[in-house]
């Protein structure tokens, strides 16, 4: 019986085997077709050189979006301009242009007042303005009464029989205004809409609204009963009635929210309001609660 001898290269090591076990003899693959013949590998790398060797890199790179505080453009203060109500002004500094002013309160609270008062004061630096009724609650003889140029002033009524309608008609006229632009003030007047109505605007809606105002001069207000939009308003005022005075029967003091509504013989001329400043984005530092007192006269009271 007859064998054959075949020594491998790698080992030196002679194998030994039998012609009836081997009918022939392959030649030994090269050292390419060995390559291609193995299953591919994994690269290990220790913990150590890869912290070693791209430290520096990773480093560099999660630095290079990152801008050091004191590189940090300071945001420029908004442009303010005058409410109409020098008290107002003194408490707040007047209204921002490109943010959104929330002013609150009760019914019989002065939120008209100061909506008149700031239309007035932008009429009469020649700005045109508009007004979103959500319940078709301005009255044009107080608006010119009060100082207001209706030749510049916009009035879109959306009265409807259901607040929902209403609150639909006010948003989308609020988002064609926002986008065709040129109006120095712009006001939604959701003082007589129910809370649970205003309060189903979505926080985006708001959002929304405060970046399509921004960098622009226009001036955006909501009269509301509560404040509804939240962090998205730069300014928010709170205010109250505190007094009520009516003719032949001086001012009366009234608790809280409770006062004697004059009667058909009593002629009303006068209410005196209180404003608390509750947020203030302009300021650097938290804002202190603060309040003033204005009066509201009515036009044949002197």
């Amino acid at each position: 019986m007859s064998s054959t001898v075949v020594s491998t290269s790698a080992h030196g090591r002679p194998f030994v085997f039998e012609d009836e076990d081997v009918a022939e003899v392959c030649t030994l693959p090269s050292g390419a077709e060995v390559a291609e013949a193995r299953p591919p590998q994994r690269a290990v790398f220790s913990a150590g050189a890869y912290a070693g060797t791209h430290a520096g890199t990773h480093k560099d790179a999660r630095l290079a979006g990152v801008t050091p505080a004191s590189r940090l453009a300071v945001r420029p203060a908004p442009e303010m301009v005058s409410s109409g109500i020098v008290a107002m002004d003194a408490l707040t500094g007047g209204l921002p242009r490109g943010c959104l002013t929330e002013i609150c309160g009760p019914a019989s609270s002065g939120r008209t007042t100061l909506l008149l008062a700031a239309l007035a004061a932008a009429t009469r630096r020649g700005e045109c303005c508009a007004v979103v009724d959500a319940s078709d609650a301005l009255d044009p003889q107080s608006a010119v009464a009060a100082g207001v140029e209706l030749s510049r002033l916009l009035w879109v009524r959306c009265g409807e029989n259901s607040p929902e309608k209403s609150l639909e008609q006010l948003l989308r006229a609020t988002d064609l205004l926002l986008e065709s632009g040129g109006f120095g003030m712009i006001a939604l007047d959701l003082g007589d809409l129910p809370p649970q109505a205003a309060r189903r605007i979505p926080l985006t809606t708001w959002f929304r609204y405060r970046r399509a105002v921004e960098h622009t001069p226009t001036v955006l207000l909501a009269i509301e009963r509560q404040s509804i939009a939240g962090s998205c308003s730069s300014l928010l005022i709170k205010l109250g009635l505190i007094k009520l005075g009516s003719q032949g029967h001086g001012i009366k003091k009234l608790a809280d929210s409770q006062f004697t509504v004059p009667t058909h013989a009593q002629l009303l001329t006068e209410l005196e309001i209180t404003a608390e400043l509750v947020r203030s984005r302009q300021e650097r530092r938290p804002v202190c609660s603060a309040e003033i007192t204005f009066a509201s006269r009515t036009a044949w009271a002197g």
